[in-house]
């Protein structure tokens, strides 16, 4: 069965906290598992959420700052552990090539699992698949960093109604929508005819940056939107400053974008409520906005 959701394995910046680990998320979308951003303790985190490694097939760092991407080394020896057959792409700054290679190989074991290193150095498709396009925007922060977005292609829907009207039924459903078109008695029948067009669903990660272009770019009309907003607006000076947002700019984009679900994350260690957040986002963005929570399951929105 087709599943669609966020696993969030960590949400702290910076260092973990008691009830905060470093970064990770696991976006499982049908048959793939796009691991985001994998801090410390990610692989115990995963187990805790149920996640086996066999889940993952790509990686995706957002940039080399140690909150996102120190629990690596451990993803990387797990998947050889555990024996998972299918290669799992790996996506990174080519500017931090270095560390990935110091992640990868951190410590001695055998390594069996098939790591496709597939570094980024600029906007645009960086995958395809049967899952659509996986595409890169460059963010603003002190270091380069990525951001990443997910894009279905669209499709059709059949509508049950119209296929009645011209008497369509069981395997004839099928081969109309492989042939695009049918003969039926005296006249031909093509899809657009019998369905509606269905929008793709979209998924958008951005971490740690300033507002930009990019963050615009990878949130516009997303159905799930996951953004780092670190400070609250009262420290929106420190969140400039260190490149970074706040819960209230993270709003601003979701709403400007049209985002469906707003998802924040990546919390500064010096605010203990959480509610803050959510207050604030609510404030600008009249949608579903959820404060991340460690070993927390998003759902994706139902269709728009």
């Amino acid at each position: 069965m087709s599943v669609r959701e966020l696993v969030v394995l960590g949400t702290a910046s910076q260092v973990p906290g008691r009830t905060r680990n470093h970064n990770g998320y696991l976006l499982r979308w049908d048959g793939e598992g796009f691991l985001f951003d994998p801090g410390e303790g990610t692989q115990r985190q995963m187990l805790f959420a149920g996640v086996p490694a066999s889940a993952i097939t790509r990686i995706c760092l957002s940039h080399f700052h140690g909150d996102h991407c120190l629990g690596l080394p451990g993803v990387v020896q797990r998947l050889s552990l555990d024996g998972v057959s299918h290669p799992v792409h790996a996506h990174y700054p080519l500017s931090g090539q270095v560390f990935f290679d110091r992640l990868r190989h951190a410590s001695v074991f055998h390594e069996t699992a098939s790591i496709v290193e597939e570094p980024v150095s600029a906007d645009g498709v960086i995958a395809t698949g049967e899952f659509g396009e996986l595409r890169a925007r460059r963010l603003d922060h002190p270091v380069e960093s990525f951001g990443y977005q997910l894009v279905e292609p669209g499709g059709r829907r059949m509508m049950p109604e119209l296929l009645a009207r011209f008497g369509i039924t069981g395997p004839e459903v099928g081969e109309l929508q492989r042939a695009g078109s049918l003969r039926f008695g005296s006249r031909t029948v093509s899809v657009e005819q019998v369905s509606v067009v269905r929008r793709g669903q979209r998924f958008a990660f951005v971490m740690d940056t300033r507002l930009c272009d990019g963050v615009y770019e990878l949130a516009d009309r997303a159905d799930l939107l996951v953004i780092e907003s670190t400070f609250l607006d009262e420290d929106a000076a420190l969140a400039e400053e260190y490149g970074h947002l706040t819960a209230r700019q993270a709003a601003r984009v979701a709403a400007e974008s049209k985002v469906g679900k707003l998802v924040l994350t990546h919390f500064s260690q010096r605010y203990d409520d959480p509610t803050k957040f959510y207050e604030e986002a609510r404030e600008i963005f009249g949608g579903e906005v959820v404060v991340a929570a460690d070993l927390s399951r998003v759902s994706m929105p139902k269709r728009r």
